[in-house]
């Protein structure tokens, strides 16, 4: 891989490996690819009368962020649980005041799947899965057909107000065939960059040219408490959250997925941390997990190329990377979002990517 473009090089890749590595030299409309072909088939689905603590469980044991709901009774699947309906889910149940107040809204500001909810936590009864999927909003349950084009998949992970990160593929008798994620949409098109010319072509280009990373960076103080940082990504209806010094300087970041440390053990105490004191737990146990040492943050610059930034994404299992001056004060941050967005026909929000505006 070129280390600035972040194209592969062609000259060192023979023949058959480059067939090995999905990077033969014919060229394809990628817009036709269908979904079938690139789902991911070892898919765990959750029974929706599973406890929230024990979906959790699953979760975490897997080492997945999402997960089907399946409601034996009517049959159905009947939405996503992620990390994100779990931060939420904490929320309500560690902070009391919040349901006073969600109980004291009328009917029509709370659905009766949500009413529930708040019922069992208060009473402090087991709650089924099933109520608190999609609990954040952030997550919808998307269904597509096995045919269904990548251009449909990529504008509907890319942009809208429906717009998801997994959406599972049901074939015509209802019956799942796999499900399809960001990041392995991100992964195949970065894989097979030499077969699509219009991508091939922004690789090289800034992200800075592009427009890209120059979303408002929404932070938290390191001192400051997890609890207040959650509340903030979950109010704000983002997946990350920036952690700074007193000068701005950028230390590291909270995500979704670092919830699983906090209900691990049930170590809800980790919630009146610090943020630095949780971003210092998160590694160390990431490293005692993989052996490997961890990076205090994954940065770019906006001199960086787009296929730089799509290989770090990659190569870091990221979902974002942040972008930083040179002072590494935090002035923006890309995600899989944001390469995806420009598949959109319609008009696209500031900072997103123009990815496939060629097509």
């Amino acid at each position: 891989m070129d280390p600035v473009t972040g194209l592969p090089r062609r000259s060192t890749i023979s023949g058959s490996d480059a067939q090995r590595e999905g990077l033969a030299t014919e060229t394809q409309d990628w817009t036709l690819v269908k979904a079938c072909d690139l789902i991911e088939q070892n898919v765990i689905v959750i029974d929706g009368d599973t406890p929230i603590e024990e979906a959790c469980d699953i979760l975490i044991q897997k080492g997945i962020s999402s997960a089907p709901v399946y409601d034996s009774a009517t049959k159905t699947y009947v939405g996503m649980f992620d990390w994100a309906d779990v931060m939420s889910y904490l929320l309500i149940v560690l902070r009391k005041k919040n349901i006073l107040e969600q109980q004291q809204k009328s009917d029509d500001e709370l659905t009766s799947e949500f009413r529930d909810l708040l019922k069992l936590a208060t009473e402090c009864q087991p709650v089924p899965v099933k109520l608190a999927s999609d609990l954040s909003n952030k997550n919808p349950f998307q269904s597509i057909l096995p045919e269904t084009p990548l251009l449909k998949v990529v504008e509907l992970f890319g942009s809208g107000t429906h717009r998801a990160n997994v959406a599972v593929v049901i074939d015509a008798d209802g019956k799942m065939k796999g499900i399809l994620t960001q990041s392995r949409v991100v992964t195949f098109l970065y894989q097979n960059v030499t077969k699509f010319p219009p991508i091939e072509q922004l690789f090289p280009k800034s992200i800075h040219d592009l427009d890209i990373g120059k979303i408002f960076v929404i932070s938290a103080q390191a001192d400051s408490f997890v609890i207040d940082a959650l509340t903030m990504m979950n109010e704000n209806k983002i997946s990350s959250i920036a952690i700074v010094d007193d000068e701005g300087r950028l230390l590291g970041n909270i995500s979704m997925t670092d919830v699983k440390y906090i209900l691990r053990n049930y170590n809800h105490s980790l919630m009146w941390r610090t943020c630095q004191q949780f971003v210092s737990h998160v590694r160390s146990r990431q490293g005692l997990e993989d052996g490997q040492d961890r990076y205090p943050v994954f940065d770019v610059r906006l001199t960086s190329t787009l296929g730089y930034t799509i290989a770090k994404l990659i190569a870091t299992k990221s979902h974002r990377v942040w972008v930083v001056d040179e002072r590494t004060h935090a002035i923006g941050v890309v995600s899989l979002t944001d390469i995806l967005a420009g598949a959109n026909p319609t008009p696209k929000r500031p900072g997103s990517a123009l990815l496939v505006s060629t097509t």
